[in-house]
Parts: structure tokens; C-alpha cells; sequence
């Protein structure tokens, strides 16, 4: 019997998974920057002739593959992430692509309207606790495994894979630059409003060093929202 509750989980999940998808494709039709692992799916899909949904479910599987020796455990909203998101871009773009040619104000918009459609579907499924996504998994699971900050892992990623995926050719710009800087505080404002509640307490899978303060102090941005991901939404092992 399904309850109110994983009912709840299950429409949310699904429902972020699909505002997500329609952000990736929002940001990818305006052309003014994508997100840093859309960045890495877009050259890899120019490189080898696949659709932008088809390279990003192989990127998704291969960062899956990373979790193997950081023993992580992927849970249904992980799996979830890959399939739905994957299969939906290409729809999504195919929609965009019946609209008129935009100008440059309308682009911008777009851009905007994509970041913060990306934090909304963000917090809904970091927020049903069902498990992180692919990228987040890999970045909490090198946090556990090095001891280095979330700040250092997420940004040395992010930083990566966007120079890769702009030799590979996929279009890095200033709405790559809008996401980095504006997605972190969004997530935090937007995330305590999706989070389903639970019966049981959950603690921080990485405690704070002995007499070190927390990274950033009060100060709640981009490597905040990941630990919040690690707290709500991985599996334990």
C-alpha cells in the first residue's frame, strides 16, 4: 500500500526530474551558456553525432561507474535522474526549437528562466530524499573518500569537466557563469520548502573536523546545498 507520503515522493520526484530536463533544454536553446555538465554532454554529442539526451545518459552511466570504488549506493531517485532527464532533453529542445528565432533579450531571458526553473526542480528531488543525483553522488563520495571540502571537490569538478567539455566543443558563456554563481543560494532559499518530512533524524554523513569551524561559517551557497544533498538525499551505506 502506498502511502500519502511516498506518494508525495514519488509525484515530486518525478515532477523535478522533468523541470529539470526542461532547464538543461532552456539553457542549451539560448545559447548563451550551459550548465558545467552540460557543457561535457553537449561536446561529447558534437564529437561523436549523438543527440544531447543520448550523451547525457552515457555521461550519467559513467559517473555511476565512478561510485563503484567510492562505494556509493545509487537509490531510486538516482536511477530516476538518469532515465528521466536523459530522455526528456531531446523532447524538450525539439519544443524549443518550434519557436521563433530569438533575439538577444529573449535569450537572456531564457537563461534566467532555466536557472531558476533548475533550482525549483533542484529542491524537489534533493528534497523527496530518494538519493542525489550522478554528479552529486560522485562529488559527496570524493568529499568522503579525500577529506578535502565540498567547496574544493564541486568546484575542481565542475571546473574540469567544463574545460573538457568546451574543447570538445559545447558552449560555455555567460549563462554558464549565472548558473555557478546563482544556484547555490537559490537551492538553499527554495530547498527547505521541498524537503518531505521524515520521522527519523538524519545526520550529517561528514562530521566537522575536531576544533575547525564549518567551511564557510554562516555563509550558505553552492557547497552548502551539496552537503544538504549528502544529509537528505544519499542512501546510507
Amino acid at each position: 500500500m502506498v502511502t500519502s507520503g511516498g506518494l508525495r515522493r514519488a509525484v515530486q520526484l518525478l515532477a523535478g526530474l522533468v523541470l529539470y530536463a526542461a532547464s538543461i533544454a532552456m539553457l542549451v536553446h539560448a545559447s548563451l551558456g550551459n550548465m558545467p555538465w552540460d557543457v561535457l554532454s553537449q561536446g561529447l554529442g558534437r564529437r561523436l553525432g549523438w543527440s544531447l539526451g543520448t550523451a547525457t545518459i552515457v555521461v550519467s552511466v559513467a559517473v555511476l561507474a565512478c561510485w563503484i570504488p567510492l562505494r556509493q549506493r545509487p537509490g531510486v531517485g538516482t536511477v530516476a535522474n538518469v532515465l528521466v532527464i536523459g530522455l526528456l532533453v531531446d523532447p524538450f529542445l525539439r519544443l524549443l526549437g518550434l519557436l521563433p528565432e530569438l533575439g538577444l533579450v529573449a535569450r537572456v531571458a531564457l537563461t534566467a528562466g532555466g536557472v531558476l526553473l533548475n533550482a525549483v526542480a533542484t529542491a524537489c528531488y534533493i528534497g523527496t530524499r530518494l538519493g542525489p543525483g550522478p554528479r552529486d553522488g560522485l562529488m559527496t563520495g570524493l568529499v568522503a573518500r579525500t577529506g578535502w571540502s565540498v567547496r574544493t571537490v564541486r568546484t575542481s569538478i565542475e571546473v574540469l569537466v567544463v574545460l573538457v567539455g568546451w574543447v570538445l566543443g559545447g558552449t560555455v558563456g555567460l549563462g554558464t557563469l549565472a548558473y555557478a554563481l546563482a544556484i547555490g543560494p537559490l537551492v538553499h532559499v527554495l530547498l527547505p520548502r521541498f524537503t518531505v518530512p521524515s520521522g527519523a533524524r538524519l545526520a550529517p554523513t561528514r562530521a566537522p573536523r575536531e576544533g575547525v569551524a564549518d567551511d564557510d561559517g554562516a555563509d550558505r551557497t553552492q557547497d552548502q546545498v551539496a552537503d544538504d544533498a549528502v544529509v537528505q538525499g544519499r542512501p546510507r551505506r
